[in-house]
């Protein structure tokens, strides 16, 4: 059985930084992307970040020169490391592959 599970979610002060890890046990990894989500209860889901399986990442446009998605295939881990916080970032973040998605971590940014 595949599971996708996130760490590395907290609490932090606007301007602070984060890195949540997403580890995939239980399935291919390296042939396939990775999209990063965010969700706050009562609105849509937003993409936030994606890489390709080559490695190639994409970003929404809130998160353009603050957040860098990255994947280490010997880890079968993707990574999302968020900078500059803002307290608008404040949602649960979860990562989902092909073979579906992890349960998310929560970020929550406040002074």
């Amino acid at each position: 059985q595949v599971q996708l599970v996130e760490s590395g979610g907290g609490e932090v002060q606007p301007g602070g930084s984060l890195t949540l890890s997403c580890v995939v046990t239980g399935g291919d990894f390296d042939i396939y992307g990775m999209t990063w989500y965010r969700q706050v209860p009562g609105k849509q889901r937003e993409m936030v970040a994606a890489i390709t399986a080559s490695g190639g990442p994409h970003y929404a446009d809130f998160a353009k020169g603050r957040f860098t998605v990255s994947r280490d295939n010997s880890k079968k881990t993707g990574y999302l490391q968020m900078n500059s916080l803002r307290p608008e970032d404040t949602a649960l973040y979860y990562c989902q592959m092909v073979h579906g998605r992890g349960p998310g971590t929560q970020v929550t940014v406040s002074s």
